[in-house]
């Protein structure tokens, strides 16, 4: 893939989506404060403008053509090579659309939010903005300006809106992610300035190569400072407290999409540019992924904070990506990018389930709940389904994904991949333990008068199901359009 096939868009649509998340912030700043309702109406609106945008980029993409589609490439700073390149290809559509889903889902997640509610969206809405540049863009710089973009906004939202140490959840949070960026940027520079200091295009940077070398030393940079935003262990100590500090739709929005941002900078930035890196760097990071995925494991088995869970279930998932990454072969990287998305779904259900059991309980340790699909069954499947997602049950997205990645580990690293399997074995332990002590068992009776979630509430939840369900029994028409990018990659590794 050294020159990657461009189709230019006769409709800015990549543009769309994301201008239509400034837009919204700009409305949202102008409504006054005491038109709450109001504020949650326009943060709907433009979700689902968002959603319907990206479900048309998915479905009018053409995997059989592949290369890059939708392309805008606009000139920006001659003197040093910057340009607006937005385009899309197998690799982002589906992170665009799993962004999409998740604000929209968590929008209507937080639709009983009374605190500050104009703040809290306009802030949720610079963050979403950040993910989909940083999902959209083929140039460095705007790479880099919008993953930095995504991150700020982190900390006050959980500061503010947070709860169980949220000040310390968001102040360990910014700080690793913005040590990760502090990696990201002289990574970047350096390969700008070996190149020529001429171009920040990701594609005309791979044509124009690098030595070997400079290639072991960006990448190693690239890995570990995108590697901290995706949990990489022994780097992902931030990413459970900051869920379990998080409010819900947070929480969904940093599981689901932000985490995906690290696995995507690695392989779309660092695995792109620098292979040969690549090739000297897999072995550990394969030894990283594997041990992400057996300690998040044995981990999340000791918790009794249903956040927690989640959020140690998170660090040994995406231990999967990056074993899939690793294995440098097309079912793999292909089974890794159908983690991220499989993942970013399941996870948004996971959290959207627990904050609403939290709103009613007003906690969320194990031992103090249980019995609870008595009185709330509707509540209670929903995390449910999220657990058995989460286990690699056939029939659900995450299978699919979690088996290519296996296959290709078995295949590449023998041992290791044999330790990562017996870590799902782990994990499905702890997931149906969770399971049976919160939602079976002994009821709790000061729970008996808790009322299931409504119809309007539950509608996001069953969103998140339906995808669940729908990718893992037609999974070929999200992996059709991912192997159109990941075939001439690995091809040219």
């Amino acid at each position: 893939m050294l020159m990657t096939a461009m189709e230019f868009a006769q409709f800015p649509i990549l543009s769309a989506i994301l201008f239509s998340t400034l837009v919204a912030l700009l409305v949202i700043l102008f409504i006054p404060h005491d038109r709450p309702k109001l504020v949650k109406q326009v943060s709907l609106g433009f979700a689902a403008l968002g959603l319907a945008l990206s479900l048309y980029l998915y479905l009018t993409f053409d995997p059989q053509k592949g290369g890059l589609q939708f392309v805008e490439r606009v000139l920006w700073v001659k003197s040093l090579g910057i340009y607006y390149f937005l385009a899309a290809d197998g690799m982002n559509v589906p992170m665009i659309l799993l962004t999409a889903v998740v604000l929209f889902t968590g929008v209507l997640t937080m639709w009983e939010l009374d605190k500050r509610v104009k703040e809290y969206f306009a802030l949720t809405y610079l963050l979403v903005a950040g993910v989909y540049g940083v999902f959209m863009s083929m140039d460095l710089f705007f790479i880099f300006v919008w993953y930095d973009v995504s991150l700020f906004p982190m900390y006050p939202l959980i500061a503010i809106w947070g709860s169980t140490r949220k000040e310390y959840g968001a102040m360990k949070l910014t700080l690793y992610l913005l040590a990760g960026s502090a990696l990201i940027l002289p990574g970047i520079l350096y390969l700008w300035a070996v190149a020529g200091g001429t171009t920040f295009d990701l594609f005309e940077l791979q044509r124009l190569g690098f030595d070997v070398q400079v290639q072991r030393i960006a990448f190693v940079m690239l890995y570990l400072g995108f590697g901290i935003l995706a949990g990489v262990w022994p780097f992902h100590t931030w990413s459970p407290v900051g869920h379990v500090a998080a409010p819900t739709a947070v929480s969904m929005i940093h599981a689901g999409v932000l985490m995906k941002l690290g696995a995507y900078g690695i392989l779309r930035v660092g695995m792109t540019l620098c292979p040969e890196g690549l090739v000297y760097w897999a072995d550990l990071m394969a030894l990283l992924a594997t041990i992400g995925i057996v300690y998040g494991a044995f981990v999340g088995l000791a918790q009794t904070d249903l956040k927690y869970v989640i959020g140690y279930s998170s660090v040994s998932h995406m231990g999967i990506v990056g074993l899939g990454l690793a294995t440098m072969t097309v079912d793999g990287i292909n089974g890794a990018v159908f983690q991220m998305f499989s993942h970013g779904i399941m996870t948004a259900l996971f959290f959207s389930a627990v904050g609403y059991i939290y709103d009613k309980t007003h906690t969320k340790m194990i031992p103090e709940l249980g019995g609870l699909s008595k009185t709330m069954p509707k509540a209670s499947a929903f995390f449910i389904v999220a657990a058995f997602c989460g286990i690699g049950v056939p029939c659900m997205s995450s299978f699919w994904a979690e088996l290519l990645v296996f296959i290709s580990a078995v295949k590449t690293y023998p041992v290791r991949g044999i330790l990562a399997v017996s870590g799902l074995v782990v994990s499905a332990l702890f997931m149906l333990r969770v399971v049976q002590k919160t939602f079976y068992g002994d009821k709790n009776p000061k729970w008996e008068h808790i009322p299931d979630v409504p119809l309007f509430l539950a509608s996001p939840r069953i969103i998140l199901v339906g995808i669940l369900i729908f990718y893992g029994l037609f999974p070929r028409l999200i992996l059709d359009v991912i192997q159109s990018a990941v075939v001439p990659f690995v091809n040219s590794l």
